[in-house]
């Protein structure tokens, strides 16, 4: 399926995440995706771990984070946080696309700056769809695509119909 980048533009990657969190934190985008205390919450395509403190502030620790992404030095990463701040509640999943989660078991999806590297989003929706609990929330944003591209790239697999667009994401509902 989709292929990880190369060591070196994953770094690269990392360091422009750094860069653009000193001006625009995370947690504006959380907020607006509706994190709160106790949800399950699937960061697929996490990176180098952008979101991760935030979401663990946000979530406290009744809540339970899963960070998936393609990339090991992504998972790694995203481990490391997890040791150093001792975060219990973060599990990392090396994947392409199968998240392992039970079916319905997750309270928000955040895909963001993933769907435009995605060769097959069909399929990587279906899995999200999947795992979203009925009533729970697809939080998207690409900063490489525009509404006109993201809109129906998700919409058209009819799994998913645009609940609200925020400053920051839409948000998507399971149909």
């Amino acid at each position: 399926m989709d292929e990880p980048m190369t060591e070196f533009h994953f770094k690269l990657m990392a360091l422009t995440y750094r860069l653009r969190d000193l001006f625009s934190p995370r947690k504006n985008i959380l907020k607006e995706a509706g994190i709160k205390p106790g949800l399950r919450v699937l960061d697929y395509g996490c990176g180098p771990g952008s979101y991760i403190m935030t979401l663990a502030e946000l979530l406290g620790t009744t809540g339970r984070i899963y960070a998936l992404d393609i990339h090991p030095l992504a998972v790694q990463a995203v481990q490391g946080i997890a040791r150093k701040h001792n975060l219990t509640n973060v599990e990392t999943i090396l994947s392409d696309c199968d998240t392992g989660l039970p079916d319905a078991s997750i309270d928000a999806v955040l895909l963001y700056d993933t769907l435009h590297t995605l060769d097959d989003p069909i399929t990587v929706l279906k899995e999200l769809h999947r795992v979203l609990k009925p009533g729970a929330i697809l939080s998207l944003s690409d900063h490489h695509m525009k509404e006109e591209g993201i809109v129906p790239k998700v919409t058209s697999s009819t799994l998913f119909t645009v609940s609200a667009k925020g400053n920051k994401a839409y948000a998507f509902s399971k149909v």
